[in-house]
């Protein structure tokens, strides 16, 4: 039985009035037979004093002490005395028997007395011996005032007594007052027990249908007994309880068709999706892969001589060439931090270097747009990734621009209340960014103000790779701007000391015209297009190259005595087959680890992961020549040891 539910409260209702009726009445009857039990004390006490004072009459006018001592040890028999002491009328002690439990001299008086020691719980009683008076004379003769005398004191009687025994009666009475009191209670209890059943019994089984109710158990029926004061209330919950499992089953009915269509729908988003995502691959790479041979025709156009109104138009392509490469590349950098394929090298290095390759690099697109680029140079070293946080600068130093009518953009390093950090900071006073606008910024493909997707203002991707590569560095990204303003970019990097010697970001070596004159290239692609233009556009940087457009082919090259210094494969050939797995069995034909790049149009963050498992270079279509031809002098620079960095 729970403390707080029906039954109890009723049993403490009937129980809170029988145990005050008890405890009064033990108390008032405790009370009142111990003041009968101290008066009935009192009243021996002074009678056996009065007893004892009238029998020592005689032994005290006589002197007889042994008469004395005989009445005082008679008187020492009774209960509770402790001691009996005579004493003549001088306050002498003639006869002394027991123990005194006090040593205080009582004070003599011709009057009885009792004097309590509450500090050994005894009384002493003092009674005077008096002579007595015989008159002799003729009884029948009236007595004059002459004739009545002052009583003479013979001496005095001195008796202790002990509440011992009181007290013991005291606690018997107590004892048989708790088990009264105790006795009543439990009857009153019994009582009150049977007498509630008959109404907590009902309300009891209501209560607990409810509660079965609300834990969800809605088949439970109460019975309907007859004579049950709740007959009612028990017809109406069981009505109840009938509605809701009638409701239950339908919402469970219903939620369970919801709940097919629900996965049918879901099974045909992700049919769509994976539908999609074939669709976008293959659209992907059927697109890079012209691109691509597209890129290395023009290039190869561009070496040739023409008259100025032809090389405007090619520069023209150029331009609009490049503009696709940096779309499909701006996509490859979101796969690539998709796939969590983007490596983290973390050294200290100082930020000089990373600041005068940025001043270099965007000084004259500044210029061109009527701008000034300030880069405050800055002798801090810091713990990043030079590579990262190199890309990072570039594309908000170029977001910076491209947002940026009058006035000028600017890069600087600034301390923090933190000494071992450092901000780094890109202010613009550009056209700044509504506060509606801010929180969707580093979405991609979002952008302000280019509902018409011009080009040139970009792809929206910009913002969107340089948070989450901040995220991969672990560094804090921040930003904050006023429209019509401009807008701050700031980033927070770890601080540590100078080292002894600095590890800057070194640009690529200018091209030389012969670097790869006399180099022997082997070049495996099935796409003839793509194969013709790359095979044109190595030849013309000096290079001899061998084609083969599957692994029999390749392997019938190095039978027929081909030592390549550098093999360029395509990924996905022919008949199932890889560039990855043609590259590994070329190397164990020809005994060494030839150096090799792969080149593909394919963006799976799979084939990220396996070229970088395999030590291989990845080339995504369309590639520029630039990068190609820094790749490939790298590759041959360094003979028997290929690489895997990824220099996309």
């Amino acid at each position: 039985m729970r403390w707080g539910d029906i039954r109890s409260r009723m049993l403490l209702a009937a129980l809170l009035p029988a145990t005050l009726v008890a405890v009064v009445l033990a108390g008032v009857f405790m009370t009142v037979r111990l003041l009968d039990f101290d008066a009935l004390h009192d009243q021996q006490a002074r009678s056996l004093a009065r007893q004892v004072a009238t029998a020592s009459e005689y032994g005290l006018y006589s002197g007889d002490l042994v008469q004395l001592e005989a009445v005082a040890k008679g008187a020492l028999r009774e209960p509770d005395v402790l001691f009996v002491a005579i004493l003549n009328g001088r306050g002498a002690r003639l006869v002394f028997v027991g123990q005194a439990s006090s040593s205080a001299p009582p004070t003599l008086t011709a009057q009885e007395s009792q004097h309590f020691d509450r500090a050994t719980d005894t009384d002493l009683v003092q009674q005077p011996i008096v002579a007595s008076q015989v008159k002799l004379d003729d009884l029948y003769q009236p007595a004059s005032a002459s004739d009545v005398k002052v009583p003479q004191v013979l001496g005095h009687v001195l008796i202790e007594f002990s509440h011992e025994a009181m007290h013991r009666r005291a606690r018997a009475m107590l004892l048989v007052s708790l088990l009264v009191a105790l006795g009543g209670l439990l009857f009153a209890y019994l009582l009150a027990l049977r007498l509630g059943r008959g109404v907590i019994r009902p309300i009891l089984r209501v209560s607990d249908m409810i509660e079965r109710i609300g834990g969800g158990e809605l088949s439970v029926r109460g019975d309907l007994l007859p004579g049950d004061p709740l007959n009612r209330v028990q017809q109406d919950l069981n009505r109840m309880a009938e509605r809701l499992e009638a409701g239950r089953e339908e919402t469970d009915r219903r939620i369970a068709i919801a709940t097919l269509e629900l996965r049918e729908k879901k099974e045909e988003a992700e049919t769509a999706t994976r539908a999609k995502s074939r669709f976008l691959a293959a659209a992907s790479h059927d697109l890079r892969q012209p691109t691509h041979a597209l890129g290395m025709f023009v290039a190869r156009l561009a070496q040739l001589p023409h008259d100025a109104q032809t090389r405007q138009l090619i520069g023209n392509l150029e331009a609009s060439l490049r503009a696709m490469q940096d779309m499909l590349n701006g996509l490859l950098d979101i796969s690539r931090l998709d796939a969590q394929a983007v490596p983290v090298q973390l050294s200290p290095f100082a930020l000089t270097g990373i600041f005068e390759q940025l001043r270099a690099d965007l000084s004259l697109t500044a210029a061109d747009q009527g701008l000034r680029l300030r880069v405050r140079a800055s002798p801090v070293w810091v713990m990043s990734d030079p590579a990262l946080l190199h890309r990072i600068l570039l594309n908000l130093l170029v977001n910076a621009l491209r947002y940026t009518r009058h006035g000028g953009v600017l890069l600087a390093c600034r301390l923090t209340p933190d000494p071992q950090r450092v901000r780094i900071e890109v202010w613009d006073s550009g056209i700044g960014i509504a506060s509606e606008h801010q929180q969707a910024i580093f979405t991609e493909f979002y952008q302000v103000g280019n509902s018409e997707r011009d080009r040139s203002k970009g792809l929206g991707l910009g913002l969107n790779i340089v948070q989450r590569s901040a995220g991969l560095l672990g560094h804090r990204l921040q930003f904050c701007s006023v429209l019509g303003r401009g807008s701050r970019f700031s980033l927070e990097v770890p601080r540590v000391p100078v080292s002894a010697a600095p590890a800057l970001l070194r640009p690529a070596p200018a091209e030389a015209g012969d670097d790869l004159v006399g180099l022997v290239l082997l070049v495996v692609e099935d796409d003839a297009l793509a194969r013709e233009g790359l095979v044109r556009l190595l030849e013309s940087w000096g290079a001899i190259v061998r084609v083969a457009d599957d692994l029999a082919t390749a392997l019938g090259q190095l039978t027929g005595g081909l030592a390549p210094d550098v093999i360029v494969s395509d990924y996905r050939l022919r008949d199932g087959e890889n560039g990855i797995d043609i590259i590994r069995q070329l190397r164990s034909a020809a005994g060494q680890l030839v150096p090799a790049c792969l080149i593909s149009g394919d963006t799976d963050p799979a084939l990220i992961l396996a070229a970088r498992s395999a030590g291989l270079t990845l080339l995504h279509k369309p590639v520029r020549p630039a990068k190609l031809r820094s790749l490939v002098r790298r590759l041959a620079s360094h003979h028997g040891d290929a690489e895997g960095a990824d220099l996309t």
